[in-house]
């Protein structure tokens, strides 16, 4: 199974790229659809990663996802420019919204 990454900037993109993840770089509601299906469509495929500037252009598509249960599955992860305040912020937030534990 590969990890394919929808990102919204080229550095994300050539990070992965460099780290052996394909992906392509999108800015608009319409080209996230798109990827995420072209994705979803290739059977080679396990792990869709997707920026959360991206996952918030789509969220009921992206809740839809995860909510399947199937391949492949999505991962939000941040982008270059949120700052490390926010990202454990991020973490708690997801591992409650999650598991319904505060941590």
């Amino acid at each position: 199974m590969k990890i394919y990454c929808i990102s919204d900037n080229i550095d994300t993109n050539i990070g992965l790229r460099l780290a052996g993840v394909d992906g392509i770089v999108v800015h608009n509601k319409e080209e996230v659809i798109d990827s995420i299906n072209n994705a979803r469509n290739d059977k080679n495929i396990g792990i869709i990663l997707i920026t959360r500037k991206l996952a918030e252009l789509v969220p009921q598509l992206i809740d839809e996802l995860k909510l399947s249960a199937g391949l492949p599955l999505i991962v939000e992860i941040p982008d270059r420019h949120v700052q490390k305040e926010q990202e454990n912020e991020y973490i708690t937030n997801y591992v409650k919204e999650s598991i319904g534990i505060k941590l």
